[in-house]
Parts: C-alpha cells; sequence; structure tokens
C-alpha cells in the first residue's frame, strides 16, 4: 500500500468514526423528546385534553415533513457543493435549534423549532452519502453496516436516553444537554470530517435536470425508497401503544418505566452488534439476497409478536427485530450506491432519507388507527402485512432489474 493509498484509508476511517457519533446523536437528538413531548406541551399552556393531543401529535410530525420536503433540495445541493458542507450546515443547525427548544415560551413557538429541525435536518443522509463515495464498493456494505449502526441505535435508544437525562435535568434541561451534544457533532464534523469534492460540471447539470427518469434501475431504486419508509412505519407503528401494551402483559413487579425503556431499547442494540457483520456477509454474497433474509426475518418477528403473553418474550422479538433492521438497512444503502452513478449520490440518499421521514409520520397514526379499530396486537399484524406486501414487490422489481441486466 502506498503512502497515498495510506493516508486515504487512515482519513475514511477517521471520518466513519466521526460521522457514526455525528449520526447517532442526531439520531438521539430527533427521538430522545418522544417519551416527554406531551409533558413538555402540558407545562406550556393549559390544555383540554383533545388539544393537548392535537399539539403532540403535529409537533411530533412537524419535524419529518420539513424533512421529507427539504432532504432532496439539501441532496442536490450537496452533489452540487460537496457533502461535507451540508454536513457542518446540518449539525450547527440543529445544534441552534435543540438549544433554543429549552427557552420556548408557547407551544406555537416549539413547534416552529421543530419545523426548523427539520428544515436543517440532512446530516444522517449526507454522511451515508459521504462514506458511499469515499468507499470501495465491494467494502461498502461493512461501512454502510457500522453507520447504521449509529444512526438506527440512536433513533430507538433516544427514548430511554431521553428519559433518563429528563428524570434528573428536567424537560428544558434534556434540550440543553442535547443541544450541547449536536455543538460538539458540529465542531468534530467542521475540523475532523474531509473530503475531496469534485463538484459535476455547469454543463452536466443543465443536462440533469430530468436525472431520476434518465436512471437505468429507477422502479428499483424506488422500491428501495418504498422499503426504507415500511421499515420505519413498522418500526414507529408501535410507538403509540407501547406502554400500553407493556402495561398489559406484564406480569412482574419490575417497574413499568424501567420495562417499556428496555422494550424500546431492545432493537438498537441488536443493532450495534449486528449490522457491520451482516453489512460485511452482504458484500461477500450480494446486498440484495441478505436483504430478502431480513424481509423473511422481519416477517416471523413481527407476525407472532401480537401473541406474545410475556414482556419477556416481547423484548426477545423486539431484540430480533433489531436484527432483521441491521440486515436489512445496510443493504438498503449498498443496493443505492451500487445502482447510482457518483454525481447523484447525495440526491438519492436524500430521496432516502425523506421516504424515512414519511415512514416516521405514517407509523404512528397507523398504529393509532389500527389499535383503535382491532386493539394493541393488531398493530404487530399490520406491520406484518406491510413486511410481506413489501417483500413481494421488491421481488417483482429484483426480478425485473435481473432481466435488464442479462
Amino acid at each position: 500500500m502506498t503512502v497515498q493509498e495510506l493516508k486515504i484509508e487512515r482519513e475514511s476511517s477517521r471520518n466513519l468514526f466521526v460521522l457514526w457519533f455525528g449520526v447517532f446523536m442526531v439520531g438521539m437528538g430527533f427521538s430522545a423528546i418522544t417519551p416527554f413531548l406531551p409533558l413538555y406541551i402540558k407545562e406550556l399552556g393549559h390544555f383540554p385534553t383533545h388539544l393537548l393531543n392535537l399539539y403532540s401529535s403535529l409537533t411530533f410530525a412537524v419535524t419529518f415533513v420539513m424533512m421529507a420536503i427539504i432532504s432532496p433540495i439539501w441532496g442536490r445541493l450537496a452533489d452540487k457543493y460537496g457533502r461535507r458542507v451540508m454536513l457542518v450546515r446540518a449539525a450547527a443547525g440543529m445544534a441552534v435549534v435543540v438549544t433554543l427548544m429549552s427557552f420556548v415560551g408557547n407551544v406555537w413557538e416549539l413547534m416552529a423549532l421543530r419545523a426548523l429541525q427539520g428544515l436543517f435536518g440532512g446530516y444522517i443522509s449526507n454522511a451515508t452519502a459521504l462514506i458511499a463515495s469515499q468507499t470501495a464498493r465491494e467494502k461498502s456494505g461493512r461501512a454502510l453496516g457500522i453507520l447504521v449502526t449509529g444512526t438506527t441505535s440512536g433513533q430507538l435508544m433516544g427514548p430511554l436516553i431521553g428519559g433518563v437525562i429528563a428524570s434528573f435535568a428536567g424537560y428544558r434541561g434534556s434540550f440543553l444537554l442535547t443541544g450541547g451534544l449536536l455543538f460538539l457533532v458540529f465542531f468534530l464534523t467542521l475540523f475532523a470530517v474531509t473530503e475531496t469534492f469534485k463538484p459535476v460540471q455547469r454543463a452536466s447539470q443543465r443536462e440533469d435536470k430530468h436525472w431520476f427518469k434518465k436512471l437505468a434501475n429507477r422502479e428499483f431504486i424506488f422500491g428501495l425508497f418504498v422499503t426504507t419508509a415500511v421499515i420505519q412505519i413498522v418500526n414507529t407503528s408501535i410507538n403509540p401503544i407501547i406502554a400500553l401494551f407493556v402495561s398489559e402483559i406484564n406480569q412482574t413487579h419490575i417497574s413499568l418505566t424501567i420495562l417499556v425503556g428496555l422494550v424500546a431499547a431492545m432493537p438498537g442494540i441488536s443493532t450495534i452488534i449486528a449490522a457491520p457483520r451482516l453489512g460485511k456477509w452482504g458484500d461477500k454474497v450480494g446486498p440484495q439476497y441478505i436483504l430478502m433474509v431480513g424481509f423473511v426475518l422481519a416477517f416471523l418477528v413481527q407476525f407472532p409478536s401480537a401473541f406474545v403473553t410475556s414482556v419477556f418474550v416481547l423484548m426477545f422479538f423486539r431484540l430480533m427485530i433489531g436484527v432483521s433492521d441491521a440486515t436489512m438497512l445496510p443493504q438498503i444503502n449498498s443496493l443505492l450506491t451500487k445502482y447510482t452513478p457518483t454525481e447523484n449520490i447525495s440526491r438519492i440518499f436524500a430521496y432516502n432519507q425523506s421516504a424515512a421521514s414519511i415512514g416516521n409520520v405514517i407509523g404512528p397514526l397507523v398504529g393509532a388507527f389500527v389499535a383503535n379499530l382491532f386493539g394493541y396486537r393488531g398493530v404487530f399484524i399490520s406491520g406484518a402485512l406491510f413486511i410481506l406486501v413489501n417483500f413481494l414487490h421488491f421481488m417483482t422489481t429484483s426480478r425485473a432489474l435481473q432481466k435488464s441486466e442479462k
């Protein structure tokens, strides 16, 4: 290995380490307030129950709606000016906005800041794009798998961490602490992340107006976006009912708060352990095959979750859901990297981030709707049906892709 190659490898390793911490903190920052958001809103005014529920839902959803809308724009700018610039912008913006949330005086200010949090998003998608562009494609599965552990574990463990912080620092203190950690992410990104970026030429940009329509595998890529959305729908659909369901099946004397936190944390724990290994496996045998295994595993775990009578069995199934996430998410990123031209990679991952945000909005709505009609157990069955339909769609687009490649 030459000196130059050794330098590039060290820079890539440093980038992966810093960005893992960054996406973990960003994922946690988005989800950490979930346990106490309604309680914080309750402190900001005297609302009847129906208004409190409405304001809580709107305040939660507005962040992801804004992300879904703005992510493609940030992706286009990243392909034009570089991913590192977008990472610094996103980290700085979110650090300021989350810190300001601790000083709000009413629910409308909080809602506006949550919207700005979504507006300044794009850290995760640009981190993924930067790692994907810097890593050799035959090794991208492992690198993206490691990065996914930061994103997913931050999102899934955020509620547990946020609840612990709020218990000793208060709601406003938790925003200050989270904002401070995001400022640390900003400084680490600014001074420790490097990128050798070659912008797309202006002539190419003019010709690229309808770039997505010109992609040879656009139906397959769109199917991967759908899969990302479905994963988030299934993961977040239990958010409105998880505490109530755990309370219903709990036959122990352990604190309900602790049990709910453990159930919520299980997927993140297993994702951290499994994703890098499964990503490396995907590099060897092909990411599409590992993704198929993930679909099967997700269905086999999600469906029987509807019939559990023990909270410890539920914990095991949630642990396995994390393994299925680790099986699927890195492979989606690997396949997007494989079938996307380098000059469009930031936009593709931005659209994938939009799909994830849409899933984060739809999931809790689906969970609440199904629970009202069919009870808590129906939420797990509906999630299994989402997975089954998505698997059939993925198999259809995969066959079409294989025929086009012959």
